[in-house]
């Protein structure tokens, strides 16, 4: 694709590019932060604000305290906590001390622990001691030699944090049992950093645009988890783009009132670690953060306490929500973006959710190879539009058939991207860089999209979530759509399934929303919405969908459970 037909489709001030140059690195975007917004609340959680000011002093204390480990620069640091305070000042320390963030999702077993932890070379990690157990289970197979530990309440005050660390780990019972013998307290880390700062024991490091900031692993569906190596200046593109975007939707904050941002998506995943901790910093907003996503009753609680303006989702956080019956005790009518991004957002949903909030879902799409966002629908539409919007400034799309090269307008291809937000391969896997980029550096995404004429984007699948039936392409994306449209469906996923006469079959399982809903009433639908091929051979209702802890749906397990 040789021009960029969608630049007719940007709202009027948002630039075709960004100049990711002007900061040198994300330190420096960080510290512009701190200093620009000090007296402003950068995070809320459990009814305590922690200001620009204070991240800034305790994220250089844990930056003094790392460098004080004898870390080189360059050094992995992991982190495996939720959406705590303690989170976003371990990342601005540990880039501020010149090593490497290492994203690490809490929920991993001490398998998948053990794997990325010894495939990025982890010499430290921060962890809540919730997980620990699955730390100590594995630790002593990794390189890691040292081990901070947060706990739900450090930072909430003496008194506060000693009460909910006490339900958490004694009336809750939700810190199993762990022997880690050497960790350190988050903030007795904190504390050992201050008096290192105090004795001028911190060297701030030279860092590059072109130096490694963030090892993003992939989530593993698609066989071994592979770090995505994001440099300061991927992810700088992306902060910058994500601004310029969203500008049309957010100058309609008013001016008296400070953004505010939901931060329900885990900042381990690369959607919140840009678009609400790393923007926010930019942007000098406020982020609420969500330790739980999946305690709906918790985070409506939550939010019915801000003015909430800004909310990036997956569909089924937006499903949850909007079908809860505690949902208008928030006042939505402040809201001036919702971003859909991780997974389809279904057009059923996306109505409701327009009913319920007056505010539409722009659905948009990235990876964590891209940084993560690399196209969106314009932030000043009005209603769903059922495409992944266009690339966003300075990136750009083309559509590939299996030879690498460019398919016909109006034909499905692999969506190829470039742009200043592209990942600069995966960590030590030449190998596997070699199959995604191409010789002209777009990265290929295994997702299978067509273009309008106009350039907005449609995914129809992943190229292996697709089922051949009889020769008929199916793609999955097409039967949920249609099928969560169906009265007394709150859930649905497909898959193809082995079958004798056509190779492949679809099946189709259902998550009710009505306990009366039968198998007859969902085949009469599709018979009525979908071509004969692709309706589903087999349907199985269950009482939940395998997710991530993002909440994409896990169609590999549901192929895998025949």
């Amino acid at each position: 694709m040789t021009d960029r037909p969608w630049l007719s489709a940007y709202p009027p001030g948002v630039p075709a590019d960004i100049d990711a140059s002007q900061y040198p690195s994300l330190v420096a975007l960080l510290e512009q932060g701190f200093q620009k917004h000090a007296s402003k609340v950068a995070y809320s959680f459990m009814g305590k604000d922690v200001t620009f000011a204070d991240t800034d002093s305790l994220s250089q204390a844990f930056a003094a305290y790392l460098q004080g480990l004898g870390l080189a620069k360059g050094d992995r640091v992991a982190i495996m906590m939720p959406n705590v305070p303690q989170y976003p000042i371990t990342v601005a320390g540990i880039l501020r001390a010149g090593y490497v963030v290492v994203n690490v999702n809490p929920l991993y077993t001490p398998r998948e622990l053990e794997h990325q932890l010894k495939d990025s070379g982890a010499k430290a990690i921060v962890i809540i001691e919730n997980f620990a157990t699955t730390l100590e289970q594995c630790v002593a197979n990794t390189p890691i030699k040292h081990v901070v530990l947060a706990a739900m309440g450090d930072r909430l005050g003496l008194l506060k944090g000693a009460i909910v660390n006490y339900v958490v780990r004694n009336v809750k019972k939700m810190v199993p049992a762990f022997n880690l013998p050497g960790a350190v307290r988050f903030n007795e880390a904190i504390a050992q950093g201050t008096a290192a700062l105090g004795q001028g024991k911190f060297s701030k490091p030279a860092i590059t645009p072109d130096d490694v900031a963030v090892l993003q692993y992939t989530g593993g569906t698609t066989g071994v988890s592979k770090g995505a190596v994001l440099l300061h200046k991927n992810v700088i593109a992306n902060v910058l783009q994500s601004e310029a975007w969203n500008q049309p939707a957010m100058s309609r904050v008013p001016a008296d009132e400070q953004s505010t941002s939901v931060c329900a998506l885990p900042l381990y995943h690369i959607f919140a670690f840009t678009v609400n901790m790393m923007l926010g910093m930019r942007t000098g907003g406020k982020n609420i953060l969500i330790p739980n996503p999946r305690d709906l009753p918790a985070v409506l609680k939550e939010l019915a306490k801000h003015k909430v303006h800004s909310f990036p989702a997956v569909n089924t956080l937006f499903n949850g929500l909007a079908n809860h019956p505690d949902f208008n005790t928030v006042d939505w009518s402040h809201l001036k973006i919702s971003v859909g991004g991780g997974m389809a957002v279904q057009s059923a949903v996306a109505k409701l959710w327009l009913e319920k909030t007056g505010c539409p879902i722009c659905e948009g799409y990235g990876l964590s190879e891209t940084s993560p966002s690399a196209s969106c629908n314009p932030t000043n539409s009005k209603a769903y539009t059922g495409t992944i919007g266009v690339p966003i400034p300075g990136t750009w799309f083309k559509l590939l058939d299996d030879d690498g090269n460019e398919v016909p307008q109006g034909q499905p291809g692999e969506i190829a991207i470039k742009g200043p937000q592209v990942m600069a391969g995966y960590w030590q896997r030449p190998d596997e860089t070699a199959k995604v980029m191409t010789p002209d550096g777009y990265f290929k995404s295994g997702d299978i999209g067509i273009v309008t004429t106009d350039g907005f984007f449609k995914i129809v699948d992943r190229k292996k979530d697709m089922v051949l039936v009889s020769g008929f392409n199916v793609y999955p994306n097409e039967v949920e759509d249609v099928v969560s449209q169906l009265p007394g469906v709150m859930e649905c996923a497909v898959v193809g399934v082995a079958d004798e006469k056509t190779g492949e079959a679809v099946k189709l399982v259902i998550v009710k929303r009505d306990p009366a809903l039968t198998e007859a009433q969902v085949r009469e639908f599709c018979k009525a919405n979908l071509t004969g091929y692709k309706q589903p051979k087999v349907v199985e209702f269950r009482t939940d969908l395998p997710k991530t802890p993002v909440g994409k749906i896990l169609r590999r397990e549901l192929r895998d459970k025949k």
